[in-house]
Order: C-alpha cells, then sequence, then structure tokens
C-alpha cells in the first residue's frame, strides 16, 4: 500500500513538473488577426531556450520563404527556421533573448512567461524599446 501511494505522489509530482514547462508544441496566433498560424516547437539548448517552426497551418504558405529577412534567414523556407533564439530563466520568465517576425522580416527583444492560471497559455512578447507586441500561444498535442 505504502509504494503504491509513494508512486502516486512520485507520479503527481512529474505531470505537475511537466505542466509548468514551457517546453514543447505551442500553436502561435497572430496577436492583430486572431490567426492560428503554426506550431512552434520550444527547446532547450546549452540552458538557453529556442523556439523553431516545426509546422505551417496554412497550407498556402508551406513553402513560404523570409524573404525580407536579413543575413543568413534571407530567403530560407519558414519551415524549420529558428525563430526564438537564446531565452533564459530569470525567476518565472525566460528573456534576453529574441525572436523573428518572419513575415515582417524583423527580430524584436523577447521575453515569454507562462499564465499563471493556465499552464497551457504562453505569453509571448517582442519589443523594442518601451515599443512591445504580446501573442498568446497555446500547448498543442501537434
Amino acid at each position: 500500500m505504502k509504494k503504491t501511494i509513494f508512486t502516486l505522489v512520485i507520479l503527481m509530482l512529474c505531470i505537475t513538473v511537466n505542466a509548468q514547462s514551457i517546453l514543447g508544441n505551442w500553436k502561435t496566433v497572430d496577436d492583430e488577426t486572431g490567426e492560428t498560424k503554426s506550431i512552434v516547437n520550444l527547446y532547450e539548448e546549452n540552458g538557453k531556450v529556442y523556439g523553431k517552426v516545426v509546422r505551417v497551418l496554412n497550407k498556402d504558405r508551406q513553402d513560404a520563404v523570409c524573404d525580407k529577412c536579413e543575413g543568413t534567414k534571407k530567403d530560407k523556407l519558414i519551415l524549420g527556421m529558428v525563430i526564438i533564439e537564446d531565452l533564459t530563466k530569470k525567476s518565472n520568465e525566460y528573456k534576453g533573448g529574441t525572436i523573428l517576425d518572419p513575415q515582417k522580416g524583423k527580430e524584436y527583444d523577447c521575453k515569454i512567461w507562462l499564465d499563471e492560471d493556465d499552464s497551457n497559455k504562453l505569453y509571448v512578447r517582442g519589443y523594442i524599446s518601451f515599443l512591445y507586441r504580446t501573442q498568446n500561444w497555446y500547448r498543442s498535442e501537434e
């Protein structure tokens, strides 16, 4: 009986810890149009968080490239592109990195954080100085 209770407690802890993680797949929602655009996988590498486009939801944009981007991302496929780079955890936020808007070809400072009441909702903010845009992304099973 004690083993069963112990196993259940450990299982519940694992589920709770996993639910609080930002890592995994997220549906991106455009803050201007409300359109769900893509699935971005947030992953950790060398202690920093990155986000890669793993699915483009609009069938007409499957082969879209970042034609407005500069540097090494210019004219590269958006599908498979790393659009979030170098975020580090500070308290309950991840910041200090950048996010790329592939449609505009612009890169912004970035911070992300989970909704306090809903770990399936992620706030994603791109900003320059005091000007910013915040999108709500939602956990995806895809």
